[in-house]
């Protein structure tokens, strides 16, 4: 589904939960969106909700996952009560598992046992994955971890020039509209190598979970919102719940 650079890509859903009217209705094309969160924070459940969304309104999705395989997605989705198998059965959604710890991982290896190949290089060959309008991959720092080259980089205190190289890429893709979502565990990369994807985000969202008393309550933080269209709320309540899946809890407004 072409989008025009100016329409919104509403990730839907509008009568189950108020997520897109949140987000000021969708995200903007050609943007780079960047969800962090530490472990358990729900990065996953938040990469879903937008992977149906999107979908049920018609657009193209590639939900990458370095945890989970295509039977499991389906089962965590199913518990979500959101419906992914007529979406892969039409082609909506390219998913693709990449067992970082696994040498017969579709981006890590080509050739010998044991061989560490380079997860980034291999992942920005693999041109299918780059044809849908949203292209999500969750968790990103878990391949920028085990990339061998990019561990010699840090070493060398030199993640900082891998991390631009890497966003160099992105603007390419995103240069016709498309849009690249990452989610990231910011406690498992230093600053300079997070530093550089944070500064260039269009959209930079941060899940956190609140204590209040003996509750832990869960909130989507916006801290940047390029192009959007409606007011975006700067804080945004949620909880995820089983058979139903993301709920809105409440909303401040900046």
């Amino acid at each position: 589904m072409s989008v025009a650079r100016n329409q919104l890509l509403s990730i839907g859903l509008k009568e189950r939960d108020r997520l897109n009217k949140e987000l000021g209705g969708g995200l903007p094309p050609g943007s780079i969106v960047l969800v962090e969160g530490d472990y358990g924070a729900g990065k996953s459940a938040i990469s879903q909700r937008f992977t149906y969304g999107l979908c049920e309104e018609g657009h193209t999705v590639t939900y990458l996952s370095t945890e989970l395989t295509v039977g499991s997605f389906l089962e965590q989705m199913h518990s979500l009560d959101y419906d992914m198998v007529k979406h892969i059965l039409n082609e909506n959604v390219l998913f693709l598992h990449a067992d970082i710890g696994d040498s017969k991982n579709t981006f890590a290896s080509s050739g010998g046992d044991g061989e560490r190949k380079e997860l980034l290089r291999r992942l920005m060959e693999a041109e299918l994955m780059w044809t849908s309008d949203v292209i999500i991959i969750d968790t990103f720092d878990a391949i920028l971890r085990n990339d061998p080259k990019f561990e010699a980089l840090v070493r060398e205190n030199e993640e900082r020039q891998a991390a631009l190289e890497i966003i160099s890429f992105f603007r390419d893709i995103i240069s016709d509209g498309k849009v690249v979502m990452i989610t990231v565990d910011p406690t498992t990369l230093d600053e300079e190598a997070i530093g550089p994807f944070r500064s260039i985000a269009d959209v930079f969202l941060e899940l956190e979970m609140i204590e209040v008393g003996n509750d832990v309550r869960r909130q989507i933080s916006v801290l940047r919102f390029a192009g959007m269209g409606e007011q975006v709320g700067d804080t945004i309540g949620y909880s995820v719940r089983s058979g139903t899946g993301i709920v809105i809890e409440s909303r401040s407004v900046a």
